[in-house]
């Protein structure tokens, strides 16, 4: 297959700043916010978003939903509908989609293609295909300034070989699994492919996976580039885990596999371990809920200790807290720590001195005077700082810079904003 790897899609439609189940029925659909998550830890690889407003308070609206939805997703998003000008797909792409898809019915299409790619590049141009009759007036046009197609129309399947060898996704109605392995088998040139059955509940997705891997098809499913029997094992047989949370980096837990519960997690996606205490298979989450999803195992040099980077739904512990380790034994002062983690240690201390305020605090005092004190500090700080920029002072503007960050965070706190926010934010940006 030239696109050996097929990708399993999910097709949203967005309406009145919600999901509804598709072009023609607007009745809602699931909440977005759910919908995603789900789709995080069952396996979709992509997702394509149709923006179905009617004006432009509602595709305001939906840009909004649109934004939330890239935060969330952690794999590749598609968007598309009221796509008329170059803004409309800079507002698309900066909302943190991976590509637009323009629509092949619009007979100013091929223009706006070639506007959006000298503006955002080929790459992130897509466009959605009806039939193949219109897709032939501006075959030139969609070949050189398009990356790839959205075919619509299953009917297509199986057809598009004899039209085009750009890659292609295809969406279908309700169908089986038996359906979708045969239409991913009739041409080399499909990329993936979405259904209606996914929307319903993308937890069905790995069993699909599973099933399409049996028939020789491809997925994004993980696979192991290490053999079990080429690790070091303990006296009894398995390796220690240490499990960490793939966002912040924190450790939540040490376990130990076995070799099924190696081939298990591979198998699944969830992290499975041997339970010594109980001498049985033990999926996490599997009775709490609070299920790790795998994004990447490493094995260290001397390959006798696995660390997995995960998404972890909930607590890690047994006591509900998120990481098993939370008593702190002692504690040296360092400055060796991640940027992240001390502005994160920062800020956790403003957030509490907010709600419990400490007599004598500063960061107390701000919040008591209120949002006009921070901002007055926020501007003072940022003349100070415009000020130490244009001396050759370093010291001077390394101070005014922390003062301002400083207070930067003190109003993030103020107004909920939380590090996480600002730097999914900061890198959407990236396209720019």
């Amino acid at each position: 297959m030239k696109y050996e790897q097929k990708d399993v899609i999910i097709t949203l439609f967005l309406k009145d700043g919600g999901l509804v189940k598709d072009f023609h029925d607007h009745a809602p659909a699931r909440d977005a916010e759910d919908m995603i998550r789900s789709c995080n830890i069952h396996g979709i690889d992509k997702i394509i978003l149709f923006d179905l407003s009617d004006d432009e308070r509602e595709h305001e609206e939906n840009l909004h939903i649109m934004k939330n939805i890239c935060v969330l997703a952690e794999m590749p998003v598609y968007a598309g509908g009221n796509i008329n000008s170059v803004d409309d797909i800079k507002k698309i792409l900066y909302a943190g989609c991976r590509k637009v898809i323009l629509n092949s019915l619009k007979n100013e299409t091929a223009q706006l293609a070639r506007q959006g790619e000298q503006r955002f590049g080929r790459d992130h141009m897509a466009l959605s295909i009806f039939n193949v009759d219109l897709f032939f007036k501006q075959k030139d046009s969609v070949e050189e300034y398009i990356s790839e197609l959205v075919v619509l129309d299953e009917k297509l399947a199986g057809t598009m070989d004899n039209v085009t060898d750009m890659p292609y996704s295809i969406l279908l109605q309700e169908v089986t699994p038996e359906r979708i392995r045969d239409i991913l088998l009739t041409d080399e040139n499909i990329t993936g492919i979405s259904a209606c059955i996914f929307c319903e509940g993308p937890e069905k997705v790995p069993e699909l996976k599973q099933y399409l891997k049996t028939c020789g098809i491809s997925t994004a499913h993980l696979v192991s580039s290490v053999e079990w029997s080429s690790l070091k094992l303990n006296a009894d047989g398995m390796i220690p885990v240490i499990v960490q949370d793939y966002q912040t980096n924190h450790v939540l837990m040490l376990a130990y596999m076995n070799e099924e519960a190696y081939q298990t997690t591979l198998e699944t996606g969830k992290m499975t371990y041997y339970s010594r205490s109980r001498q049985e298979l033990w999926i996490k989450g599997l009775t709490s809920g609070h299920y790790q999803y795998v994004k990447t195992l490493q094995v260290d040099c001397d390959r006798d200790t696995i660390l997995a980077r995960v998404s972890q739904v909930g607590a890690a512990c047994h006591t509900g807290n998120r990481s098993c380790f939370f008593t702190e034994i002692a504690e040296a002062d360092s400055l060796q720590a991640s940027l992240y983690g001390v502005l994160s240690r920062v800020y956790d201390v403003l957030k509490t001195r907010k709600v419990q305020p400490k007599k004598g605090s500063y960061t107390s005092f701000l919040f008591e005077q209120g949002i006009d004190q921070i901002l007055k500090k926020v501007g003072e700080q940022t003349l100070d700082l415009i000020f130490a920029a244009k001396n050759p002072d370093k010291e001077e503007l390394t101070y005014q810079t922390t003062d301002l960050l400083y207070h930067v965070l003190v109003l993030m706190a103020e107004r909920d904003i939380t590090l996480n926010d600002v730097l999914e934010e900061l890198m959407m940006r990236s396209i720019a």
